[in-house]
């Protein structure tokens, strides 16, 4: 998943107004109590940021994906 890629399913899943607030002030303790803003930033891959923050806000893996509900590949080891 690239970081735009995030940024659409942020505002699909949540809404523009939600996501984006969603995005600057909720912390993530999974990724060491940062926001998803500071996550991306220290480098962390979008995708594991995205499933953090379904996972903290109960998004269930049929909504967490947007339209096409096709998960993007877990990124190389």
């Amino acid at each position: 998943m690239r970081e735009r890629e995030f940024w659409e399913l942020l505002e699909e899943v949540f809404g523009r107004t939600y996501g984006r607030s969603l995005a600057q002030d909720q912390s993530l303790p999974a990724l060491a109590n940062m926001t998803v803003v500071e996550a991306l930033d220290a480098g962390e891959e979008p995708r594991v940021v995205w499933n953090v923050l379904c996972d903290q806000m109960d998004i269930p893996d049929a909504q967490r994906w947007g339209r096409d509900h096709n998960a993007p590949p877990l990124p190389a080891v």
